[in-house]
């Protein structure tokens, strides 16, 4: 398998097909470009596989299916792995707390556009102070509310939304490096779990990789 991601430093949809792969545990072979450069119009242009993306990432080519979607990438991975295994790689056993997971990954993967704008993902920048709209709030208080119903209900396995690592973490990990970017303040339990995922190995080697990145893109480059 290959995965084609964007710029770490702010592909957040990369990000959430990237971790997908890592927590599926097969072998897959990652191509990063600059998607505002001209080398990832070239490489469009080159590749006619990509053109039924649009030429949007993460995309995941697995023999002769290419995926452009994050949420289809981790349920083609779990269909690749199998059965239960591979649905409980992703989601958890029981059938309650699947139910409220798959419902958070789907409004994270539809929904929180004010948030969205406000907040670019930019993992190398800490910005003090930022302004953000009241719709922007919103989805903020919304959030917190469904990270603290997943883990006072079903957290009690783990550091992570719903005690192991999950396809909410997944989702929800560029939220977490938003809140982090832009000094949003959360209460303690939010703090404790965005550490848990901030500090995991993953989230680490993409941040690492953020760091050596040289490609700068100044519409997500807010100013303090």
């Amino acid at each position: 398998m290959k995965l084609i991601i964007g710029n770490r430093n702010y592909s957040s949809w990369s990000l959430r097909g990237w971790l997908a792969c890592k927590q599926s545990g097969l072998s897959f072979e990652e191509i990063t470009v600059n998607i505002s450069g001209e080398d990832w119009e070239n490489a469009k242009r080159d590749w006619d596989d990509v053109q039924p993306s649009s030429g949007k990432v993460p995309i995941l080519w697995d023999d002769d299916v290419v995926i452009w979607d994050s949420l289809a990438i981790l349920e083609h991975l779990a269909d690749k792995i199998g059965g239960e295994n591979g649905r409980n790689r992703f989601w958890p056993k029981d059938p309650v707390a699947r139910g409220l997971c798959r419902s958070m990954v789907a409004e994270m993967h539809s929904s929180y556009l004010p948030l969205r704008r406000a907040t670019p993902m930019n993992v190398r920048r800490r910005v003090e102070g930022h302004e953000i709209s009241d719709e922007a709030k919103g989805n903020i208080i919304r959030i917190l509310s469904l990270w603290a119903e997943a883990r006072s209900r079903f957290g009690h396995g783990g550091p992570f939304l719903f005690g192991t690592y999950s396809a909410a973490d997944i989702f929800y990990a560029p939220v977490v490096s938003r809140f982090i970017t832009y000094s949003i303040g959360v209460p303690g339990f939010a703090q404790a779990y965005m550490e848990a995922m901030w500090d995991h190995d993953w989230m680490q080697q993409w941040v690492e990789g953020a760091d050596q990145e040289d490609w700068r893109i100044e519409a997500f480059e807010v100013a303090d």
